[in-house]
């Protein structure tokens, strides 16, 4: 596959599922927003605005997706991002659902 082809399915992944994406993300290690923004930006090469993302963590902790705790590291305090159990089995079935859709035989109509 070209490699234009996999930047613009992991963009349009990006922009369509950011809720399920910064899930996945935090399900894998626990972070803070800024830390969030960098890893999207080093990993998908995807510039994510403050704007964008803590209007969405608040979404996602307030409706019981995330949780959050405080941390004080060098003075400063962070709040770190933690995947709840109801976050993790939306992950789930949402992965379930793309594997059944990838599985999914095609058929074409003529």
């Amino acid at each position: 596959m070209p490699e234009s082809f996999k930047t613009g399915i992991v963009q349009r992944l990006f922009r369509n599922l950011l809720d399920l994406m910064i899930l996945r993300i935090v399900q894998r290690e626990p972070m803070w927003g800024y830390k969030i923004i960098k890893h999207v930006e080093e990993q998908y090469r995807i510039k994510l605005r403050h704007s964008a993302l803590y209007p969405l963590l608040k979404k996602l902790e307030r409706t019981g997706f995330l949780r959050s705790r405080k941390e004080t590291k060098n003075g400063r305090i962070r709040k770190i991002y933690e995947i709840t159990s109801k976050g993790i089995h939306l992950v789930e079935a949402y992965n379930e659902f793309l594997r059944e859709e990838m599985t999914r035989p095609t058929h074409t109509k003529r």
